[in-house]
């Protein structure tokens, strides 16, 4: 779909992007609140395993999770350390952070009240449910309950939500742009799934291939749910260089890299209507390129590049991909904070 200036739209299309804007950032959001609890609550178990880590370790470990979320600067202006507590309150519960869990459900129930009349009761129902057994909560109650049933709600949430829309949302262009949305981020949290690891400093090399090391790239697995399925494929010991390429290259698994990427691109083609072998889009072309590379390459060429380095160009290229196809498809803006967020931010606020 061509780019047009929103003067030029007739109304019926102004509605239309209204809603494909809501589904997207709908999906987008309860994909990535989900992708969040899983990473918390891997991590937090990662550490009650390994007691005997220093508190400097697990400044690291806390540290190197906040800086792959994107959130390293916010997370500096708020809290003195970074440790299980403070990780834990800023990406779960601190509404200031956009990507927390409570601000992503906020703002997907949002946007789903927005398109309540083209979403399926039990969609609805299943976001309002969620949204109102996280409004109940806050970090006090949550570390007092146990913080792993929490995450795991927040999980099976997203899993009946996801299954429900399977289930009872009709094949249309709608669909399309929820699949997209949850693709695309579905992506782009691989990437700093694995982009964790590389901020994790290990001692010295000797540590590479240790038991330590081996954790590590177990939690980063278990990270993105991939750890059973790893190891039906591999069957052996867990090695980085395999972890590493079964969440690239996989083509099979669907939170690999390079599964999401086929996804985003078949939607992409039917979303813009590129039918032609030649894209003629910005988005189509990034999104050609991205999976012709991962197509192309190899797990030791990515190392040759440097795992760090090659996350960060497809970090790079998925964000383009979303702002292209959200300036071209879906210019009217949808504002994603309800009267109870911002009732409840100021709550948060006035208890610091």
């Amino acid at each position: 779909m061509p780019s047009v200036a929103p003067m030029f739209r007739p109304q019926s299309t102004v509605m239309l992007s209204r809603v494909a804007h809501s589904l997207y950032w709908m999906s987008r959001y309860i994909e990535r609140a989900e992708n969040i609890a899983r990473l918390l609550e891997v991590n937090l178990q990662f550490l009650l395993d390994f007691q005997g880590i220093d508190d400097d370790s697990v400044k690291d470990h806390w540290g190197s999770i906040i800086a792959s979320s994107g959130g390293g600067e916010l997370f500096a202006q708020h809290y003195d350390v970074a440790d299980s507590r403070s990780a834990t309150s800023f990406l779960a519960f601190d509404l200031r952070n956009p990507s927390s869990i409570l601000s992503c459900v906020y703002a997907a129930r949002e946007n789903a009240r927005m398109v309540r009349d083209q979403i399926s009761l039990e969609m609805w129902e299943t976001i309002n449910e969620l949204y109102l057994f996280l409004k109940a909560r806050n970090a006090a109650v949550v570390w007092a309950a146990g913080a792993n049933e929490f995450f795991e709600r927040i999980k099976q949430h997203s899993h009946l939500f996801q299954g429900l829309t399977d289930s009872t949302f009709s094949r249309s262009e709608g669909w399309e742009f929820i699949q997209f949305g949850k693709f695309l981020e579905r992506a782009d949290k691989t990437t700093r799934i694995l982009d964790v690891k590389y901020h994790i400093l290990l001692p010295n090399a000797d540590d590479v291939g240790g038991a330590l090391d081996t954790a590590q790239w177990q939690a980063v697995l278990r990270s993105a749910s991939a750890l059973e399925a790893y190891r039906r494929f591999y069957v052996r010991e867990i090695l980085s260089w395999k972890a590493a390429e079964f969440l690239i290259f996989s083509d099979t698994f669907p939170r690999s890299l390079h599964y999401c990427v086929a996804q985003v691109n078949d939607l992409l083609r039917r979303i813009l209507g590129e039918t032609g072998a030649r894209p003629r889009s910005e988005a189509a072309r990034i999104s050609r390129r991205l999976f012709a590379d991962l197509e192309s390459r190899s797990i030791p060429d990515v190392l040759k590049q440097g795992l760090h380095e090659f996350l960060m160009e497809v970090q790079n290229a998925l964000d383009r991909i979303g702002d292209e196809v959200v300036q071209t498809t879906m210019f009217y803006p949808v504002d994603t904070a309800s009267d109870d967020h911002q009732q409840l931010q100021q709550q948060q606020q006035q208890q610091q």
